[in-house]
């Protein structure tokens, strides 16, 4: 217990907080029934979290570097079990978004000391096996999620699926407390709480402008404002970046075209290879009737296919350069997008099989490799700021690709049905339209919507591809240039060093 009593910890809250993030995809049918909650409140429900997660993730692990990392993580335990007892316990959409938002600062508070925690445990060998332990169970929480989502939501019923998460809090909590020594960043760190707050006003009124404008249309009054205070919010947070001591990102940075590729990659990562997931297990259980079981298991493909993908490119691609995987893999993940735009009225979810095998192996190879070629292509000083600012831009980017395909969605299946049928759409989501609309107009619209929302992801996957590739380029001997699995280890070992204040390093 001494010596690995850290380790499994450390291990649980990880495993909740990626779990949480995949999990509830596959209840959102459920929760929609069960709440009266309408398609926008189903994005809020994914996107709550992810948005809260990072939007606060770098400014956790600043606190908690002059707080004490122990104590912000034991905190972000507790607050992270009373959110999901109160999202257990949501009497409707309104209760739960508010749970889930605290869900996710909880989720940042725990997600920012995980990797300085072991860093200041364990050293040499032990310190590779702990990263290594700690990497698989990351990668076995985002795999599980929908699986464990399916069987929860069919068993005892969705609300379990954040119940689940009391009992492992409190043996979390317990155990760090026991066995997890306290640490702390340098003395003079201080934590950036205006760019926090700029930060978070520019990643929530984004979020909130690509939500509204698929129910009220792009040219609205609130759609409009909403993008004009996150321009207000990126001007004010660039602004205070320049002038503090301790910025949470650093600008100069992004006059690096390395830094600024693997950044761009880290943002479309995400929210392509999962921003459309939501809506296919909708698709499957609203309009297919597949049980949430079935739904979970029918996005194995992809998360099997990552986790293969991402144990094999370590051992077998030695000698590849790391813009080569991250780019090559963003292509795989956007041509398995492409994939998925194959379905009509009468398509089984069968014919996603392929597309998402694709993105599955496009994300084993990215995964891996990002948060290194993150800190490759940094001064070594600033490896903490490289590694929680990618880890940053994928949950960034995973709710903005939760939001803006739902748009689309939305958008596409309003333009294929009748005025009456669309406002219906508009107010109560897709689940709304059952009975109302003959079940193959509803059948054809929600395709036809899905489809545009694969192009779309298939496009931007293509995109950051190619950027990565153009941008991510550095001389023999760079870091850039090592393989995926000899590239991960030193920057996964750097990470969990205890200077750095943020370093996290997503699986």
């Amino acid at each position: 217990m001494r010596t690995w009593g850290p380790l499994t910890a450390v291990c649980l809250g990880t495993f909740m907080l990626l779990l949480d993030v995949t999990i509830v995809i596959v209840a959102l049918p459920d929760i929609a029934r069960a709440l009266d909650a309408s398609l926008t409140d189903l994005q809020w429900v994914v996107d709550g979290y992810a948005l809260a997660l990072a939007a606060l993730l770098l400014a956790a692990g600043a606190a908690a570097d002059v707080l004490g990392r122990r104590r912000v993580h034991v905190a972000g335990v507790v607050l992270f079990a009373g959110a999901s007892l109160w999202c257990g316990l949501a009497s409707g959409p309104g209760m739960l978004l508010a749970a889930r938002g605290l869900q996710g600062v909880g989720a940042a508070a725990m997600f920012a000391t995980t990797l300085p925690l072991l860093g200041s445990v364990y050293q040499g060998r032990q310190r590779s096996a702990a990263l290594g332990v700690w990497g698989a169970v990351s990668g076995a929480a985002a795999a599980a999620g929908p699986l464990a989502g399916g069987l929860l939501t069919e068993g005892p019923g969705w609300r379990w699926i954040f119940f689940v998460n009391l009992p492992v809090s409190v043996a979390a909590v317990w155990l760090t407390l026991r066995v997890v020594p306290e640490s702390r960043g340098p003395r003079e760190m201080r934590v950036d709480w205006a760019g926090t707050a700029a930060f978070a006003c520019f990643a929530g009124a984004t979020t909130y402008g690509m939500v509204r404008a698929g129910s009220d249309g792009w040219t609205s009054a609130v759609t409009a404002g909403s993008f004009a205070l996150a321009a207000l919010a990126l001007v004010s947070f660039a602004l205070v970046e320049r002038r503090v001591a301790h910025p949470l990102l650093d600008l100069s940075l992004l006059r690096k075209p390395a830094f600024v590729g693997v950044m761009a990659g880290a943002l479309a990562f995400n929210g392509v290879a999962f921003g459309v997931i939501p809506y296919l297990s909708i698709w499957m259980q609203t309009v297919l009737g597949m049980s949430p079981v079935h739904g979970g298991l029918a996005l194995l493909p992809l998360t099997g296919a990552s986790v293969v993908v991402a144990i094999l490119a370590g051992k077998l691609l030695h000698g590849v350069p790391a813009r080569l995987t991250i780019g090559g893999g963003l292509l795989l993940i956007g041509s398995g997008a492409f994939s998925q735009a194959v379905l009509d009225a009468d398509t089984n979810w069968t014919v996603l099989v392929p597309g998402l095998v694709l993105v599955g192996i496009g994300t084993g190879l990215v995964a891996p490799a990002i948060a290194g070629a993150a800190l490759a292509a940094v001064p070594a000083e600033r490896a903490g700021m490289a590694g929680g600012a990618v880890n940053t831009a994928r949950q960034l980017g995973y709710a903005l690709g939760v939001a803006v395909f739902g748009t689309v969605l939305t958008s596409r299946m309003r333009d294929t049905l009748s005025h009456d049928a669309a406002h219906t759409l508009a107010g109560g989501g897709a689940g709304a339209l059952r009975g109302t609309v003959p079940e193959h107009v509803l059948r054809a619209a929600f395709t036809s919507g899905l489809n545009t929302a694969s192009v779309a992801a298939g496009v931007t996957g293509m995109i950051a591809g190619g950027l990565v590739l153009a941008l991510v380029r550095a001389p023999r001997g760079n870091g850039l240039e090592r393989p995926p699995g000899s590239a991960a280890r030193p920057a996964a070992e750097e990470a969990a060093a205890p200077e750095p204040p943020a370093q996290v390093d997503a699986a």
